[in-house]
C-alpha cells in the first residue's frame, strides 16, 4: 500500500513547527491542553494525510501555531 500523501496544510503545519523550533509532541501536548480531546502523533498523521477532519483540533492548531486557517487538502 503506498504511502498517503501529506496535504499542503500538513506541510505547512510541519514547516511552521521548524520555523518556531518546536516538536510535534509539544504541539501534540498544546493541542491536549488547549482542547482537551485526545490526541497522538498517529491521530496528526491522519490530519496531515486528510485521513481525518478534526475542526476543533485544526482550530486549536491554527491558533497554537498562529496560521491563517485555511485547511487546503
Amino acid at each position: 500500500m503506498p504511502m498517503a500523501q501529506i496535504t499542503v496544510y500538513g506541510k505547512e503545519v510541519k514547516k511552521r513547527l521548524i520555523d518556531v523550533g518546536q516538536s510535534q509532541e509539544w504541539l501534540i501536548s498544546q493541542i491536549k491542553e488547549k482542547t482537551g480531546l485526545f490526541c497522538d502523533s498517529g491521530y496528526l498523521y491522519k490530519i496531515f494525510v486528510g485521513e481525518r477532519n478534526a475542526p476543533s483540533i485544526v482550530s486549536a492548531i491554527n491558533e497554537i501555531l498562529e496560521l491563517d486557517g485555511k485547511e487546503d487538502a
